[in-house]
């Protein structure tokens, strides 16, 4: 496969440079208007046949080649987030507090190098979708792709994405079979109390007390609710409550975050949660209010086409640089719906380790995005779309 990759090397700059383009004018959720504008434009120049605007700024490009049957669903995530940029970079972001700080510049442009090569040597006989999503970062703009129609118009019968990770050595590729992401559920709890002066706590009904009670009795939720065998976070970010130390304020307000790799551990932690809350907040005579917000599914890799992926891996760069069944994710990625409905598979791409550029976590105001991953990447997708939609298919 070396010729493969040195066939995507030789036009990596191309897309290094169009990476650090769409990384110096990042978009938010559902405003990715440039960036999706630029996608569309470089895949109809390529040939591909391009739909604009699916779930609000979401891009399909569909190339047809052959009598082959089989149909093909490659994924690549497109927003920003609301971070302030401290890299220094020289194409850092242009647009203060937004920046691309979780690689989704990166993704994109893998996915058009593999596009432009498949394109004008591809080697295949069936259909290829490019999916280029909007507002992955919390927005479920994998959801809206899907409301509009995504399936029923470009129907697949595998469906790949993927993610780099920080930690990894540059270009490994890592994979796993089954749950790979947690779902993530979030719930704010109000607690309605009696207000008072702090100095006559018995005339009150104290918010604070209870929600201190709450954050605590919340945390033997995991450790005695949930088998120990099984992944499970009840994490309070945030509590917020009165402003004065002498003053027993009326309400107080937590909010939480949930995660899970299995359904029915995800079902049983609201479950649990809801009715402790409620029980602790009645013990201390206030009252509580639940906003259960249901937010990504768990992502589950189905085993043959995980199986599928990690051979084109293989075969891509040698056993000594793939992790066959890497460990789960706790993070989350709306990516899970799509395989809710398609079976197929989410795999990982080392961005660096040790001191290494690119070994800066996403979601960090320094991180950025490997280069050198953009001709790994963009070989794996051509190899995996050629294996898959072999001639004869």
């Amino acid at each position: 496969m070396n010729t493969l990759l040195d066939q995507l090397r030789a036009q990596a700059d191309e897309f290094i440079g169009l990476r650090r383009d769409i990384h110096r004018h990042p978009e938010l959720a559902f405003d990715e208007h440039r960036t999706s504008a630029l996608v569309a434009a470089k895949l109809e120049g390529w040939g591909y046949a391009v739909e604009r605007g699916l779930g609000g700024t979401g891009v399909v490009g569909r190339l047809a080649r052959g009598d082959g049957k089989r149909r093909l669903g490659l994924r690549a995530d497109m927003d920003a987030l609301p971070i302030d940029e401290a890299t220094g970079l020289g194409y850092a972001s242009s647009h203060a507090g937004v920046m691309h700080a979780c690689g989704h510049d990166g993704h994109t442009a893998m996915l058009l190098a593999a596009a432009h090569h498949l394109a004008e040597r591809g080697r295949f006989s069936g259909t290829l979708n490019l999916i280029f999503q909007p507002a992955e970062e919390g927005g479920g703009g994998a959801l809206r792709m899907m409301e509009d129609g995504l399936f029923d118009k470009y129907p697949c019968d595998a469906i790949f994405a993927m993610h780099n990770m920080p930690g990894l050595p540059q270009g490994r590729l890592a994979l796993r079979e089954g749950p790979a992401m947690a779902s993530s559920d979030y719930a704010t709890v109000t607690l309605a109390g009696i207000g008072g002066h702090g100095a006559m706590p018995h005339l009150t009904a104290d918010p604070i007390v209870a929600a201190a009670s709450i954050v605590m009795a919340l945390q033997t939720v995991v450790s005695r609710n949930i088998d120990p065998l099984q992944m499970a976070v009840v994490t309070v970010g945030a509590v917020h409550a009165g402003k004065a130390n002498n003053v027993i304020p009326q309400s107080a307000v937590l909010e939480i975050s949930v995660r899970a790799l299995d359904r029915e551990v995800r079902s049983r932690l609201e479950e649990r949660i809801k009715a402790l809350v409620a029980a602790q907040a009645e013990s201390f005579g206030v009252k509580a209010q639940i906003d259960w917000r249901p937010g990504y599914a768990v992502l589950v890799n189905t085993p043959e086409e995980t199986a599928f992926a990690r051979e084109v891996a293989l075969e891509l760069v040698g056993a000594e640089r793939v992790t066959l069944q890497a460990p789960a994710v706790p993070g989350s990625e709306d990516f899970a719906f799509m395989l809710e409905r398609v079976p197929g598979s989410y795999l990982l791409i080392g961005n660096g380790e040790g001191e290494s550029h690119g070994a800066c976590m996403v979601h960090n105001p320094g991180y950025d995005f490997n280069d050198d991953n953009v001709a790994i990447g963009s070989a794996y997708w051509v190899l995996l779309a050629e294996r898959f939609l072999s001639a004869g298919a």
